[in-house]
Protein backbone atom coordinates (compact mmCIF):
# COMPACT_ATOMS: atom_id res chain seq x y z
CA UNK A 1 0.00 0.00 0.00
CA UNK A 2 1.27 3.59 -0.86
CA UNK A 3 1.00 5.63 2.21
CA UNK A 4 3.02 8.35 0.81
CA UNK A 5 0.88 8.87 -2.36
CA UNK A 6 -2.79 8.93 -0.24
CA UNK A 7 -0.83 11.51 2.43
CA UNK A 8 0.15 13.74 -1.17
CA UNK A 9 -3.42 13.16 -2.33
CA UNK A 10 -4.75 13.76 1.40
CA UNK A 11 -2.71 17.06 1.16
CA UNK A 12 -4.04 18.03 -2.13
CA UNK A 13 -7.43 17.68 -0.75
CA UNK A 14 -6.81 20.23 1.85
CA UNK A 15 -5.54 22.54 -0.09
CA UNK A 16 -8.63 22.53 -2.31
CA UNK A 17 -10.85 23.01 1.14
CA UNK A 18 -12.08 19.22 0.91
CA UNK A 19 -14.00 18.79 3.99
CA UNK A 20 -14.49 14.80 3.26
CA UNK A 21 -12.25 12.62 1.89
CA UNK A 22 -12.24 8.42 2.65
CA UNK A 23 -10.70 6.15 0.45
CA UNK A 24 -11.96 2.33 -0.06
CA UNK A 25 -10.34 -0.76 -1.84
CA UNK A 26 -12.13 -2.38 -4.87
CA UNK A 27 -12.11 -5.23 -2.94
CA UNK A 28 -14.92 -3.93 -0.25
CA UNK A 29 -17.17 -4.21 -2.96
CA UNK A 30 -17.35 -7.57 -3.33
CA UNK A 31 -17.84 -8.16 0.36
CA UNK A 32 -21.32 -6.07 0.68
CA UNK A 33 -22.42 -4.51 4.44
CA UNK A 34 -25.98 -5.54 3.41
CA UNK A 35 -28.70 -7.11 0.79
CA UNK A 36 -29.84 -6.53 -1.51
CA UNK A 37 -26.11 -5.50 -2.44
CA UNK A 38 -25.55 -4.07 -6.29
CA UNK A 39 -24.49 -6.44 -9.40
CA UNK A 40 -21.17 -6.89 -10.17
CA UNK A 41 -21.48 -4.98 -13.36
CA UNK A 42 -21.86 -1.41 -10.98
CA UNK A 43 -18.49 -2.01 -8.87
CA UNK A 44 -15.75 0.28 -9.44
CA UNK A 45 -13.25 -2.65 -10.85
CA UNK A 46 -16.07 -4.25 -13.59
CA UNK A 47 -16.05 -0.41 -14.59
CA UNK A 48 -12.41 0.40 -14.67
CA UNK A 49 -10.78 -2.88 -15.29
CA UNK A 50 -7.75 -2.54 -13.33
CA UNK A 51 -8.87 -0.17 -10.52
CA UNK A 52 -7.46 -1.29 -6.97
CA UNK A 53 -8.72 2.27 -4.83
CA UNK A 54 -11.91 4.16 -5.01
CA UNK A 55 -11.16 8.33 -3.51
CA UNK A 56 -14.83 9.72 -2.57
CA UNK A 57 -15.10 13.47 -1.47
CA UNK A 58 -18.24 15.22 0.06
CA UNK A 59 -19.31 18.89 -0.26
CA UNK A 60 -21.34 19.95 2.19
CA UNK A 61 -24.63 21.90 0.72
CA UNK A 62 -25.73 24.50 3.14
CA UNK A 63 -28.41 23.89 5.62
CA UNK A 64 -30.41 27.49 5.06
CA UNK A 65 -30.50 26.69 0.86
CA UNK A 66 -31.64 22.94 1.46
CA UNK A 67 -34.68 24.41 4.32
CA UNK A 68 -36.36 26.85 1.71
CA UNK A 69 -36.48 23.57 -0.56
CA UNK A 70 -38.22 23.20 -2.97
CA UNK A 71 -36.48 26.71 -4.42
CA UNK A 72 -34.51 28.04 -7.11
CA UNK A 73 -32.11 28.41 -3.99
CA UNK A 74 -31.41 25.36 -3.41
CA UNK A 75 -31.34 23.98 -6.91
CA UNK A 76 -28.62 26.28 -8.01
CA UNK A 77 -26.76 26.07 -4.57
CA UNK A 78 -26.63 21.85 -5.68
CA UNK A 79 -25.80 23.18 -9.12
CA UNK A 80 -22.56 24.78 -8.39
CA UNK A 81 -21.94 22.17 -5.31
CA UNK A 82 -22.22 19.26 -8.47
CA UNK A 83 -19.87 21.97 -10.71
CA UNK A 84 -17.24 21.68 -7.75
CA UNK A 85 -17.26 18.11 -7.66
CA UNK A 86 -16.58 17.41 -10.99
CA UNK A 87 -13.75 20.16 -10.75
CA UNK A 88 -11.83 18.53 -7.93
CA UNK A 89 -12.16 14.89 -8.61
CA UNK A 90 -10.97 15.70 -12.17
CA UNK A 91 -7.70 17.39 -10.62
CA UNK A 92 -7.24 14.77 -8.23
CA UNK A 93 -7.22 12.03 -11.02
CA UNK A 94 -5.12 14.07 -13.50
CA UNK A 95 -2.45 14.38 -10.24
CA UNK A 96 -2.21 10.59 -9.74
CA UNK A 97 -1.76 10.08 -13.92
CA UNK A 98 1.14 12.70 -13.12
CA UNK A 99 2.44 10.26 -11.03
CA UNK A 100 2.09 7.45 -12.86
CA UNK A 101 -0.87 5.88 -11.46
CA UNK A 102 -4.55 5.17 -13.86
CA UNK A 103 -7.30 7.03 -12.81
CA UNK A 104 -10.48 8.85 -14.09
CA UNK A 105 -13.07 11.00 -12.84
CA UNK A 106 -16.92 10.10 -12.27
CA UNK A 107 -19.17 12.67 -12.83
CA UNK A 108 -21.21 13.54 -9.96
CA UNK A 109 -24.47 12.05 -11.24
CA UNK A 110 -24.20 9.93 -14.56
CA UNK A 111 -27.50 10.86 -16.22
CA UNK A 112 -28.65 12.70 -18.55
CA UNK A 113 -31.96 13.80 -16.67
CA UNK A 114 -34.64 13.80 -14.69
CA UNK A 115 -36.81 12.48 -17.98
CA UNK A 116 -34.02 9.68 -17.91
CA UNK A 117 -34.37 8.38 -14.66
CA UNK A 118 -38.12 7.95 -15.29
CA UNK A 119 -36.93 4.97 -17.45
CA UNK A 120 -34.09 3.80 -15.55
CA UNK A 121 -33.89 5.57 -11.97
CA UNK A 122 -30.40 4.35 -11.51
CA UNK A 123 -26.49 5.72 -12.56
CA UNK A 124 -23.90 3.57 -13.60
CA UNK A 125 -21.95 4.34 -10.07
CA UNK A 126 -23.28 4.62 -6.94
CA UNK A 127 -20.96 7.16 -5.09
CA UNK A 128 -23.06 6.84 -2.00
CA UNK A 129 -22.18 3.46 -2.11
CA UNK A 130 -18.62 4.23 -2.46
CA UNK A 131 -18.69 6.83 0.22
CA UNK A 132 -20.83 4.39 3.16
CA UNK A 133 -17.10 1.90 1.76
CA UNK A 134 -14.77 4.85 2.05
CA UNK A 135 -15.95 5.44 5.30
CA UNK A 136 -17.90 8.65 5.32
CA UNK A 137 -20.62 7.26 6.74
CA UNK A 138 -23.97 5.05 6.95
CA UNK A 139 -27.47 4.87 4.83
CA UNK A 140 -30.57 6.39 6.28
CA UNK A 141 -34.19 5.52 5.83
CA UNK A 142 -34.49 8.25 3.53
CA UNK A 143 -31.45 6.32 1.07
CA UNK A 144 -29.18 8.76 1.34
CA UNK A 145 -25.86 8.73 2.96
CA UNK A 146 -25.67 10.11 6.57
CA UNK A 147 -22.16 11.34 7.60
CA UNK A 148 -21.62 13.08 11.30
CA UNK A 149 -20.87 16.74 10.23
CA UNK A 150 -23.79 17.41 7.55
CA UNK A 151 -26.22 14.57 7.99
CA UNK A 152 -27.41 13.59 4.56
CA UNK A 153 -26.71 17.38 3.27
CA UNK A 154 -23.56 16.32 1.50
CA UNK A 155 -22.92 15.71 -2.43
CA UNK A 156 -20.27 12.83 -3.26
CA UNK A 157 -17.90 12.67 -6.18
CA UNK A 158 -15.51 10.13 -6.97
CA UNK A 159 -12.13 8.88 -8.34
CA UNK A 160 -11.24 5.35 -9.32
CA UNK A 161 -7.70 4.87 -9.74
CA UNK A 162 -4.92 1.93 -10.63
CA UNK A 163 -3.51 2.84 -7.26
CA UNK A 164 -3.13 0.95 -4.12
CA UNK A 165 -4.16 2.92 -1.70
CA UNK A 166 -4.66 2.10 2.31
CA UNK A 167 -8.39 2.01 2.89
CA UNK A 168 -10.03 4.06 5.39
CA UNK A 169 -12.09 2.08 8.04
CA UNK A 170 -15.70 1.73 8.17
CA UNK A 171 -18.07 3.95 10.34
CA UNK A 172 -19.56 1.38 12.75
CA UNK A 173 -21.88 3.72 14.29
CA UNK A 174 -25.14 3.62 12.68
CA UNK A 175 -26.17 7.68 12.34
CA UNK A 176 -29.76 7.16 11.28
CA UNK A 177 -31.83 7.98 14.08
CA UNK A 178 -35.40 6.56 12.76
CA UNK A 179 -37.14 9.26 14.07
CA UNK A 180 -39.11 8.94 10.41
CA UNK A 181 -39.43 12.84 9.76
CA UNK A 182 -38.07 11.82 5.68
CA UNK A 183 -40.11 8.80 5.82
CA UNK A 184 -43.68 11.27 7.21
CA UNK A 185 -42.57 14.00 5.22
CA UNK A 186 -41.84 12.76 1.70
CA UNK A 187 -44.00 14.36 -0.32
CA UNK A 188 -45.32 11.26 -2.61
CA UNK A 189 -44.37 8.86 0.39
CA UNK A 190 -41.72 7.10 -1.52
CA UNK A 191 -40.32 5.87 1.68
CA UNK A 192 -41.09 3.31 3.85
CA UNK A 193 -40.25 0.80 6.39
CA UNK A 194 -38.07 1.16 10.16
CA UNK A 195 -34.57 0.13 8.42
CA UNK A 196 -32.10 0.23 5.36
CA UNK A 197 -32.71 -0.83 3.02
CA UNK A 198 -36.18 -1.94 3.73
CA UNK A 199 -36.92 1.51 3.23
CA UNK A 200 -35.27 1.89 0.09
CA UNK A 201 -37.11 4.68 -2.22
CA UNK A 202 -39.47 3.83 -4.26
CA UNK A 203 -37.55 5.52 -6.80
CA UNK A 204 -39.70 6.26 -9.68
CA UNK A 205 -41.95 8.14 -7.55
CA UNK A 206 -39.61 10.27 -6.43
CA UNK A 207 -37.97 10.56 -9.94
CA UNK A 208 -41.32 11.26 -11.41
CA UNK A 209 -41.64 14.39 -8.47
CA UNK A 210 -38.50 15.39 -9.86
CA UNK A 211 -39.82 16.10 -13.28
CA UNK A 212 -42.79 17.94 -12.09
CA UNK A 213 -40.52 20.32 -9.92
CA UNK A 214 -38.15 20.63 -12.64
CA UNK A 215 -40.74 21.93 -15.36
CA UNK A 216 -40.76 24.56 -12.65
CA UNK A 217 -36.96 25.12 -11.57
CA UNK A 218 -37.38 23.75 -8.99
CA UNK A 219 -35.73 20.32 -8.43
CA UNK A 220 -34.10 18.91 -6.47
CA UNK A 221 -37.10 17.94 -4.31
CA UNK A 222 -34.61 18.11 -0.92
CA UNK A 223 -37.33 17.24 1.61
CA UNK A 224 -36.13 14.21 3.07
CA UNK A 225 -32.62 16.31 3.01
CA UNK A 226 -33.29 18.59 5.27
CA UNK A 227 -35.68 17.40 8.00
CA UNK A 228 -33.21 14.75 8.41
CA UNK A 229 -31.80 15.40 12.26
CA UNK A 230 -28.56 13.97 12.17
CA UNK A 231 -25.35 16.39 11.65
CA UNK A 232 -23.04 19.10 13.09
CA UNK A 233 -24.59 22.00 10.48
CA UNK A 234 -27.63 20.97 12.21
CA UNK A 235 -25.77 23.12 16.01
CA UNK A 236 -24.40 25.98 14.00
CA UNK A 237 -27.48 27.15 12.14
CA UNK A 238 -29.35 26.69 15.58
CA UNK A 239 -31.62 23.73 13.99
CA UNK A 240 -30.85 20.83 16.40
CA UNK A 241 -34.28 20.09 17.04
CA UNK A 242 -36.37 20.02 14.19
CA UNK A 243 -39.57 21.49 15.78
CA UNK A 244 -37.99 25.01 14.95
CA UNK A 245 -39.34 24.47 11.55
CA UNK A 246 -42.70 25.62 12.94
CA UNK A 247 -41.34 29.12 13.49
CA UNK A 248 -43.63 31.89 11.74
CA UNK A 249 -40.15 33.58 11.04
CA UNK A 250 -38.46 30.86 9.31
CA UNK A 251 -42.02 29.64 7.30
CA UNK A 252 -42.05 33.52 5.96
CA UNK A 253 -38.42 33.59 4.77
CA UNK A 254 -38.88 30.47 2.55
CA UNK A 255 -42.31 31.74 1.56
CA UNK A 256 -39.92 34.59 0.12
CA UNK A 257 -37.48 32.44 -1.48
CA UNK A 258 -39.89 30.79 -3.28
CA UNK A 259 -42.16 33.23 -4.61
CA UNK A 260 -38.64 34.17 -7.15
CA UNK A 261 -37.13 32.81 -9.52
CA UNK A 262 -39.30 30.06 -10.61
CA UNK A 263 -42.45 29.24 -12.31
Amino acid sequence: MNDDLKAAVLQRCRAMEIPLVGVAGVERWEKPPFEPWMPEAFYPQAIVPGARSVIVIGLPVHLPAIESAPSIWYRELYRTVNALLDQYTYRIAEFLNDQGHPSVSVPRDGYGGIDVLLERPVAFFSHRHAALLAGLGTFGLNNMLLTPGYGPRVRFGSVITAAALPSDPLLEEDLCTRCMACVRMCPVRALGGEDYPAGLTDKRACAANSAGLDARYLSPCGICVKVCPVGKDRNLYGRKDIGVYDDPDLGRAWEHVRSYGTK
